[in-house]
């Protein structure tokens, strides 16, 4: 790439808003007439900048009245989502999260500094996002959006804050809706990869964050944690988000159902695991007869990996040896890293 290619593409997201001044906003069409990469990138960024300045669509309350915020976002969910890529059904969760993420998003306009989650607000945690992406990102070819972090040594976890901590403090320099741009180019970039689209390409094993998963398994991993933090913001914000469609939460499911046998192992107290409405799994011991029960909903059980629910509080049924019941629900939590 050229020292012209890559000052216009750190151009983009401002150019897409219109925050150019005008000896650096005429760069950019000779350029795009040239560039396919940069041409395809300032649609996507074009795109959300319609999708956020995009008025909300009036939902009819049975009287006749205009919908609350949540239905309003309700509404958005289904009607405001930007097209993404054709992709294989592996990476159909995170399409579907970045889609309903982008919609909230247009309801954050004027609140970008409600605390959300640790101590970050709604743009710290986008950007937190960013720079989550961003480790399946630069694995599969892509560049990145944000400058570098000194991450020598560190083990992955170190290398994990830092990043978070280094691109969120590089964010808060620039305008909220700057963020929204680089996350959702980049999340869009990710969806026009071939191993999003290809379940032979994303067959094979990469070590994501400690994490030595097939590629489609990662996809799945980042369809998560958008989907929490999606969560997140909706609270902070007083709405309420809709989990995933059925289909991509028991995708979830099933993936952190697997995670926690191989961090449980074999030697552990059996406990069979049923969630509610799908499969049931034997968790540890395979050579002892089960010593417990427990049921959870698919949401609840995805909100203890995730970091949401304690151990106690999670809304489960259980029968057995309860000590067995904590050892499963606290590793599960042990899980968590959002």
């Amino acid at each position: 790439m050229t020292a012209e290619h890559d000052d216009v593409r750190d151009l983009l997201a401002a150019w897409a808003f219109g925050a150019l001044p005008p000896d650096e906003r005429k760069k950019i069409p000779p350029h795009l007439a040239d560039c396919e990469t940069c041409a395809a990138e300032a649609e996507l960024l074009r795109e959300t900048v319609r999708l956020l300045d995009g008025a909300a669509p009036d939902a009819p309350e049975p009287n006749g009245g205009v919908a609350s915020g949540t239905s309003v976002l309700s509404a958005a969910l289904t009607a405001r989502r930007p097209a993404v890529p054709h992709v294989a059904a592996h990476a159909a969760p995170y399409a579907a999260a970045v889609s309903g993420l982008s919609a909230l998003l247009v309801e954050a306009e004027g609140r970008w500094g409600t605390p959300v989650v640790h101590d970050w607000d709604v743009q710290a945690t986008v950007a937190h996002l960013l720079a989550a992406d961003e480790h399946l990102a630069l694995l599969l070819g892509l560049d990145s959006r944000v400058p570098p972090s000194r991450t020598e040594g560190a083990d992955w976890v170190a290398a994990w804050d830092l990043r978070t901590a280094d691109v969120i403090a590089h964010e808060h320099g620039r305008s909220p809706r700057e963020t929204v741009a680089a996350w959702s180019a980049q999340a869009h970039a990710l969806l026009g990869t071939p191993e999003a689209r290809d379940p032979v390409l994303a067959a094979r094993a990469e070590t994501v964050m400690g994490a030595r998963l097939p590629v489609a398994d990662h996809f799945v991993v980042r369809a998560f944690e958008t989907w929490i933090h999606t969560d997140d913001i909706g609270r902070a914000l007083g709405l309420s988000v809709p989990p995933p469609p059925e289909e991509h939460l028991w995708q979830q499911v099933r993936l952190a159902v697997r995670i926690l046998g191989a961090a449980l192992g074999p030697t552990e107290p059996p406990v069979l695991l049923a969630v509610t409405g799908g499969d049931e799994w034997v968790l540890g011991s395979e050579d002892e007869p089960v010593r417990a029960e427990l049921a959870l909903d698919p949401v609840d059980f995805c909100l203890l990996v995730g970091g949401r629910y304690s151990p106690r509080e999670v809304p489960r049924g259980e029968s057995g040896d309860a000590g067995a019941v904590r050892n499963v629900l606290e590793r599960a939590a042990s899980l968590a890293w959002l």
